[in-house]
């Protein structure tokens, strides 16, 4: 990989002398201030904690030659806080999932130290794209680090389990890189055989993951097949998706069974299920609407239940982070003027009750500048103290309260 990686900086030395070359990026800054369950809290005041997140991305792209490119993507994240960073909020600002999936990889912190705590400040970067293309006659070869989703739904998608968003992440506009070795061959109009390998740490079969994909178009629906083993499980998933009456539909589900691929079987090893079947709508272009609904076998229907799973193999390796069993979700986008959109989310937990709303507001200041306001308040029964910790009563319920702004610049 460092071999690899030096290569392809040398080419990108040299890209501009041999081809058509662009640098772009943006500058997003992210304030947050939320409030835990007075359950958690440790204040019995429980005033709200404030967090201010920035990102610097600068992206560099090359086309070398018709057959070869290059693109490698770079992020500066100075992190502002009241209180130790370390563990909090790591899924919403994207510092550090996805990235178990890097086969060498510097190290995230530059300041403070690695060993030292992150009260008040830390500055972070992440080496996010370092890709080499190769367009041959009858394929695509993809390889360094790069971006690989599946999935067509839109609050959980089942198949997706190699760096997937979370629903309440805030920022969501680029994929989180893994380092991959992928082909792609064009097998007709609209289909595509995928196959890859995924590294995982010091390149060891254990922490990877190894995929075939299959997309085809078959009366007049999308529909892919996708077999994957990652970290020695085994994933069967399907995804469809058409228009029907004006609406757009999907379906997309995926089986796993864990420690398919290992003797030792060091874990739970029961199968495991997930689907999320939905539709979307436009109204007279200024309204969207779409709704979801979850299933995720791995839940469980009451909240006591809730702790026992979190160690389980679908937690930790199949990015399962759901605690019950059935959910649904809906949500709209109103455009209240051509430079004003509105959006709102709700999910909720059929299991226990609980709900989570996620209303927001972008505002398009000039060009490439972007406003953004929202929150995300959780409902539901809190959690009880106990001497073993609190007693879980809900999900959302025991989720913090989230108020933010955002501001985006592009360049």
């Amino acid at each position: 990989m460092r071999k690899l990686a030096l290569f392809l900086l040398i080419l990108m030395l040299i890209a501009p002398l041999r081809g058509e070359s662009r640098l772009r990026g943006y500058l997003k800054s992210f304030a947050l201030a939320f409030t835990l369950p007075q359950e958690l809290a440790q204040d019995e005041a429980n005033p709200p904690l404030g967090l201010v997140v920035n990102r610097l991305r600068l992206t560099f792209s090359a086309a070398l030659s018709s057959r070869i490119a290059i693109e490698s993507a770079w992020d500066l994240s100075p992190i502002y806080s009241e209180f130790n960073l370390d563990g909090v909020f790591p899924m919403a600002m994207q510092e550090t999932a996805g990235m178990d999936y890097r086969a060498v990889d510097f190290p995230r912190r530059l300041v403070p130290a690695p060993a030292e705590a992150t009260a008040g400040f830390a500055l972070n970067h992440n080496l996010d794209r370092l890709l080499l293309t190769i367009r041959f006659s009858g394929a695509d070869l993809f390889i360094g680090r790069q971006a690989v989703a599946w999935g067509s739904a839109r609050m959980v998608n089942p198949t997706d389990i190699i760096a997937p968003f979370t629903f309440n992440e805030l920022d969501t506009e680029d994929r989180r890189g893994v380092d991959a070795l992928r082909l792609r061959i064009p097998l007709g109009m609209m289909d595509e055989l995928d196959l890859g390998w995924v590294m995982g740490k010091n390149f060891a079969a254990a922490n990877s993951a190894f995929f075939l994909r299959g997309k085809f178009y078959l009366l007049r629906t999308d529909a892919t097949l996708i077999f994957a083993a990652f970290r020695n499980h085994f994933l069967a998933g399907i995804d469809l998706a058409r228009a029907i009456g004006g609406a757009g539909t999907w379906l997309e589900a995926a089986w796993v069974k864990p420690w398919a691929f290992s003797a030792l079987k060091p874990g739970d090893d029961d199968a495991y299920f997930r689907l999320a079947t939905g539709l979307d709508y436009s109204l007279s272009g200024n309204v969207y609407l779409f709704a979801e609904y979850h299933f995720n076998s791995v839940g469980r229907d009451n909240p006591a239940a809730y702790p026992e799973i979190v160690d389980s193999p679908a937690f930790r390796d199949g990015w399962v982070y759901l605690m019950g069993r059935h959910y649904i979700t809906a949500g709209t986008t109103i455009q209240l003027t051509p430079l004003l959109p509105l959006g709102i989310m709700a999910i909720w937990n059929l299991s226990d009750g609980s709900l989570t709303l996620a209303p927001s507001l972008e505002y398009n200041v000039a060009e490439n500048v972007y406003l953004v306001a929202g929150v995300h308040i959780g409902i539901g029964k809190s959690p009880l103290q106990s001497p073993a910790g609190p007693f879980p009563r809900s999900e959302f319920g025991a989720w913090p309260n989230l108020f933010y702004t955002a501001f985006r610049y592009y360049f």
